[in-house]
């Protein structure tokens, strides 16, 4: 959800890192924005549960990427 947001707000997502100690909106807000980005016209539990898996493994890995993270600079920017 956090990057879902910034990325929606067009934000910079280059220096951002995802934390789960942070609160940010409501179930209402964050359930709206999953279902804007799942891709699917009235997507069941059982998609949107897949989908927000899918997409935590991949930013997980992309946070973790040498290749991903703010230290490549301008070679890499919006990666």
């Amino acid at each position: 959800y956090q990057y879902l947001r910034r990325y929606k707000k067009k934000e910079d997502l280059d220096h951002f890192f995802f934390t789960p100690e942070r609160t940010e909106g409501t179930e209402k807000e964050c359930l709206k924005l999953l279902l804007e980005f799942c891709g699917r016209h009235n997507p069941s539990w059982t998609e949107l549960s897949n989908f927000t898996h899918f997409l935590n493994f991949q930013l997980s890995k992309c946070e973790k990427s040498v290749f991903c993270g703010p230290a490549v600079g301008a070679d890499f920017q919006g990666f």
